[in-house]
């Protein structure tokens, strides 16, 4: 990525010396042309001037030339002396012969060289001088010339006057587009690393993100092949999501940070530390020889959670489960030594946790415990044996419960509560997305028929749909029916969408998102800012909505301002409603408020509630209780509360 930028830096300063050369190019020739018609004005009036004053000497002279008076003829030509540049006049009979005049410069004034001298006059300019013959006359007949010689440095003065100031104006013109152009170009490439580091970047740990990895290590190991000696380790936070539930978001935070620190202050040279997810981070080692290697790596890693961590005024004793891979002698690809790598983590759990296993073949047990999963899972959706829960969304600027989000939650008899994070990845792998899409979609408009029926109403409920369930054409089709089934309108139910569905064949998601949009269900853009939002397709979605993610939310204050604010206005530009989600504390409620945000929603105003506990939350509601002031107990969350 830094070669990126160093490139992106010399495209950025070609491209300004390019348009000022290029400015500099247009503001000569249109000097040139501007300075040349000043030139050709200045000399017409020059011109037309001197004319004037020698027709006017010439009336003058009648006399002198009738009564070949030299003396009245020289008196005549006094009147001229004052013209600055004059280098001779004379007064010449019609013979040619000379009456009276004077010269400056040495010469006499003789007429221009001409075939017939005609009572009109004549004048001559070439770039030394002016020569103007004028004809004397009395009653209608010439009766002499009268030859004037007219230096041009007047002329030439004035021109040089005006391309001075000409350049001056322009040199201070090109002088402030260069100022101009090289601070947007800063600016520019200030937003572009930006951007770069968003993409790239976790913005709670500074480590390089999922995006980074997967980029980086596919680079390595295609580019050396079966050469490639490296490991990669996986790492969990064992039982980070207690912490969470009992500190808060702000102090899983402040810990994900310091397990960072700890992270790096592991590796050899070489190495690089990524967050991968929610409490997940991969370790790339290069280069790596052995498995001795890697065993003792795992344990170098084990030896940096030995110490307690201090968090919130407690010292908090975290251990982490480790899955090593090796290529090549495990896998060459990408995908295949992950998938290495999360089978010998998944080993780990199993082991009892605080430790790390290297990768054996044997342990692709793993993957029948996804197939028993998948198998539970299609039971669980024939048997209706999942459930809903709710998620209010509060208007800040009304107090007023808007929506709530359905979140899918699964009971397992045997299993026990499974994390939607274990079980929508399986359902994404193996198609049953799109019938638990369906489920969920069914599920919530029965509960809103059923609010409905209890008088409560005026809100509405968001589902999440994945990218594969956009590919079904169907699916406009369904929700209509759905909807029709049990007395809804189209603007009841919500649909939230993710950026990460704009990678692949967005034109043909853009296209059903507007049928959907078409018959009145609301759209909305969930976790907005971690995945790869394009700028272009945004103004062309149909959408409704957009959902802050709550990572930024959770950096309030802090770094989360800036971007959060940011997110406020382009969405509002756009004629957004903004939502942002994961609010915990009155800071950050306070600070969205004055952001101009729409919607919260998170742990400030209620966890996931239950079906009957999202009902008597809407029933104290419409009592007229104040929602931030009865938020729901953390007890009567759901497991796995968002």
């Amino acid at each position: 990525m830094t070669g990126s930028h160093a490139q992106m830096g010399r495209l950025g300063r070609s491209a300004t010396t390019t348009s000022v050369v290029t400015a500099a190019a247009a503001l000569l020739v249109a000097g040139a042309l501007i300075t040349t018609l000043q030139f050709l004005t200045l000399r017409r009036d020059f011109v037309g001037d001197i004319r004037a004053q020698v027709g006017a000497t010439a009336a003058n002279s009648a006399g002198a030339v009738v009564f070949d008076d030299a003396e009245a003829g020289a008196e005549a030509l006094a009147a001229l002396r004052a013209l600055p540049g004059l280098r001779a006049a004379a007064i010449l009979r019609n013979d040619g012969t000379r009456l009276s005049g004077f010269e400056r410069d040495g010469r006499a004034a003789e007429a221009p060289p001409t075939p017939r001298l005609t009572d009109a006059g004549l004048v001559r300019v070439d770039l030394r001088e002016l020569a103007i013959a004028e004809p004397i006359a009395l009653d209608g007949r010439r009766v002499g010339t009268l030859v004037v010689r007219m230096g041009l440095d007047r002329l030439y003065g004035r021109v040089g006057s005006f391309v001075l100031m000409f350049l001056l104006v322009g040199l201070g013109a090109l002088a402030l587009s260069v100022l101009l152009m090289s601070r947007m170009r800063r600016q520019v490439h200030s937003a572009e690393l930006q951007l770069d580091r968003m993409a790239h970047y976790d913005p709670i740990t500074g480590l390089l993100n999922r995006n980074a990895f997967n980029a980086q290590l596919d680079a390595r190991l295609h580019d050396r092949g079966e050469d490639c000696r490296l490991g990669l380790l996986l790492l969990d936070v064992d039982g980070f999501k207690t912490v969470n539930d009992t500190l808060g978001h702000h102090q899983g935070d402040a810990l994900l940070g310091q397990i960072a620190a700890r992270l790096r202050a592991a590796l050899r040279q070489g190495d690089t530390v990524y967050r991968v997810g929610g409490d997940e981070f991969a370790i790339v080692l290069v280069p790596l020889e052995s498995a001795a290697e890697a065993d003792a790596f795992g344990r170098r890693v084990l030896a940096q959670f030995q110490q307690p961590f201090p968090v919130a005024d407690h010292e908090l004793h975290i251990t982490v489960s480790c899955g090593i891979g090796l290529a090549p002698r495990d896998a060459a690809d990408l995908h295949a030594l992950t998938s290495h790598a999360d089978t010998a983590l998944y080993q780990a759990k199993r082991n009892g946790r605080n430790g790390f296993e290297l990768f054996r073949p044997e342990m692709n047990q793993r993957n029948e415990q996804r197939l028993r999963l998948r198998a539970e899972l299609r039971k669980a959706l024939d048997h209706d044996a999942l459930e809903l829960a709710y998620q209010p969304q509060l208007a800040i600027a009304s107090d007023r419960v808007v929506g709530f989000e359905a979140l899918a939650r699964w009971n397992h008899p045997e299993l026990g509560p499974i994390s939607p994070a274990e079980f929508i990845p399986v359902a994404e792998e193996s198609g049953l997305i799109l019938p638990l899409g369906r489920w969920v979609i069914r599920a919530a408009c029965r509960q809103m028929a059923q609010w409905q029926a209890q008088g409560l109403a005026g809100f509405r409920v968001a589902v999440n749909v994945s990218a594969r369930q956009l590919r079904d054409a169907q699916l406009p089709e369904f929700i209509d029916a759905t909807l029709v089934a049990h007395r809804l309108a189209p603007e009841r139910l919500e649909l939230e969408i993710t950026e990460s569905l704009l990678l692949d064949n967005a034109e043909t998601h853009i296209a059903l998102l507007r049928r959907l949009r078409a018959r009145g269900i609301r759209l909305s853009i969930d976790d907005f800012g971690t995945g790869f939002s394009s700028m272009a397709y945004l103004p062309r979605l149909p959408l409704d909505q957009l959902k802050i993610d709550g990572s930024f939310v959770r950096a309030i204050p802090g770094d989360g301002e800036a971007i959060t604010t940011a997110i406020i206005a382009m969405a509002h530009h756009l004629r957004l409603e903004v939502v942002a989600e994961g609010v915990e504390d009155a800071v950050q409620f306070e600070y969205l408020r004055r952001a101009g945000c729409d919607v919260m929603q998170g742990y400030l105003l209620s966890r996931p509630l239950a079906p009957e506990q999202a009902t008597a939350f809407l029933h104290r509601h419409v009592a007229g209780v104040d929602p931030l002031a009865a938020a729901a107990p953390a007890a009567a969350a759901l497991p796995g509360g968002r």
